[in-house]
């Protein structure tokens, strides 16, 4: 993974356009699409002036200049930590980037294509989160179709009921484009495998509950639009299942879309935190005692 001063660049860094909040899990998902670097840093200016992006996830991020121009002005707009790991061959890679500094990488519990899956431990206000990032193949070409996307759904599989060891007795989130739905996704779509569904399926299995349907049970919402113009809830954000009832919003978001951004909806995840006393009334209350 590359140390977030690797990717500063001489330009002095932007003013954050806003401070991380100290009372909640502020969470965005964008998929980068791939973008050249010119769009890289269009991407990076818009998510930064998200109040709710204290975490970003980016998936789809180019290995090659897009994403360096990515990385880059991502650390020129605030982001202090920028969690960018480099494939050892020419593929797409997941990058996470925090606005506070209290956050450090961990070895993914993904074997496979690891830089598809990064992780991060956040602190915030002395509460410790873990995040997994996931940018799942899509099918690939006639000639290996789907066996990239298979084998790291395998991974992924296996890796999932690992992260409670990983990031013992705190919130969990799993954030990324998993190129699947859910059993009854509206509209249905014969071409997902059981395979596929089952994989969906094994995050609820691995103690992860999908925060989107929890809180909207029975609402249709699509992330990415086929050339048909068919949708596809491919985006998800799952959080662990004891701390859902921490979860205050989850959203798609279809601006940047729709003004070719990028091509996939924003997903926006809140996550409230228990009540931390500051400085001023501990001291107090031990000058009490």
């Amino acid at each position: 993974m590359t140390a977030p001063a690797e990717q500063l660049s001489l330009i002095t860094p932007a003013k954050p356009a806003h401070r991380p909040a100290t009372n909640v899990v502020r969470l965005l998902l964008f998929n980068a699409q791939h973008a050249s670097p010119d769009r890289s840093r269009r991407q990076a200016a818009w998510v930064a002036g998200q109040e709710g992006a204290d975490i970003a996830v980016f998936t789809e991020v180019s290995s090659t200049h897009g994403g360096a121009a990515l990385v880059t002005a991502l650390a020129e707009r605030g982001y202090t930590t920028v969690i960018a790991p480099q494939p050892q061959t020419h593929d797409y890679r997941t990058v996470i980037a925090c606005r506070t500094a209290d956050a450090r990488p961990v070895q993914s519990p993904v074997a496979v294509s690891p830089h598809r899956a990064p992780a991060a431990h956040v602190t915030i206000s002395g509460h410790d989160i873990g995040v997994l990032g996931l940018y799942v193949p899509s099918r690939g070409p006639k000639e290996h179709r789907n066996v990239a996307k298979r084998a790291f759904q395998d991974a992924v599989t296996q890796a999932l009921p690992k992260l409670h060891a990983a990031f013992p007795a705190m919130p969990v989130i799993v954030a990324g484009d998993l190129n699947v739905v859910e059993r009854s996704h509206q509209p249905p779509h014969k071409v997902f495998g059981e395979w596929e569904y089952t994989f969906y399926d094994s995050f609820q299995t691995a103690g992860l509950t999908d925060s989107f349907r929890h809180l909207h049970p029975d609402k249709t919402a699509h992330s990415w639009y086929g050339r048909t113009g068919n949708g596809f809830r491919f985006d998800h954000i799952f959080v662990s299942t004891p701390h859902t009832d921490q979860v205050l919003a989850c959203n798609y978001h279809q601006e940047a879309r729709e003004t070719e951004l990028t091509d996939h909806a924003v997903m926006t995840l809140r996550l409230s935190l228990p009540d931390v006393p500051d400085e001023q009334d501990e001291a107090s209350a031990t000058s009490r005692c």
